[in-house]
């Protein structure tokens, strides 16, 4: 298989959020799975940054500090919850990255967004697709984040590469997306909000 070139990658990431597709969730692999009528869910931002590198285009991922309550040790995004002073999900994930791995906002220039993911948690996910403007050097918010690392978008964007696992969750066996990179393990929400941008960027 040849190397898809990178000004392609990076048109395809571009126009990923012009393409219509519903919005997804951690439970729709598990049939089933009745979820509360009138459920209220969190709104929340997270950002998926890719940054051009010498080894070609890089989306920016962190590895969750094994300390944390929630999800320790986990792969995810920069981002989190819509503060009271964040105008709307995609300043959350902007605010998010600057605190979590240094990145800041005016080096960012966002494309555009995904549908939102919902949460076992009980968020809603908007993935925010950006361009880093210029290198920088990440740095882990201590207490919150153990790595911050790259996967080349070339990978993340190869829907062959993403298979469907499952585990134990509370005596129930739960499915899930998984899209492993070396010695990274990239599942649940993260992998499914990654796999719909493949779809996107796909023919």
């Amino acid at each position: 298989m040849h190397p898809v070139p990178q000004t392609e990658l990076w048109d395809r990431f571009c126009a990923a959020p012009a393409k219509a597709s519903p919005p997804t969730s951690d439970f729709e692999l598990n049939k089933g799975v009745e979820l509360p009528a009138g459920r209220t869910l969190r709104p929340a931002g997270v950002l998926i940054a890719v940054q051009d590198t010498e080894a070609g285009l890089q989306v920016i991922l962190t590895k969750r500090s094994s300390s944390l309550k929630h999800h320790p040790g986990q792969v995810a995004f920069p981002g989190g919850k819509v503060d009271a002073d964040d105008v709307d999900v995609v300043a959350a994930a902007l605010r998010e990255a600057d605190e979590e791995i240094a990145l800041k906002p005016g080096n960012v220039e966002v494309v555009g967004t995904l549908p939102e993911h919902e949460t076992i948690t009980m968020f809603a996910v908007t993935p925010v697709l950006a361009r880093v403007k210029q290198a920088f050097v990440p740095r882990g918010e201590p207490g919150e984040v153990d790595e911050v690392f790259s996967v080349p978008l070339a990978h993340l964007a190869d829907i062959s590469r993403y298979g469907i696992q499952s585990r134990q969750w509370r005596g129930v066996e739960r499915h899930y997306y998984a899209v492993p990179y070396g010695p990274y393990y990239i599942w649940g929400a993260t992998a499914r909000m990654l796999h719909g941008l493949a779809i996107r960027m796909g023919p």
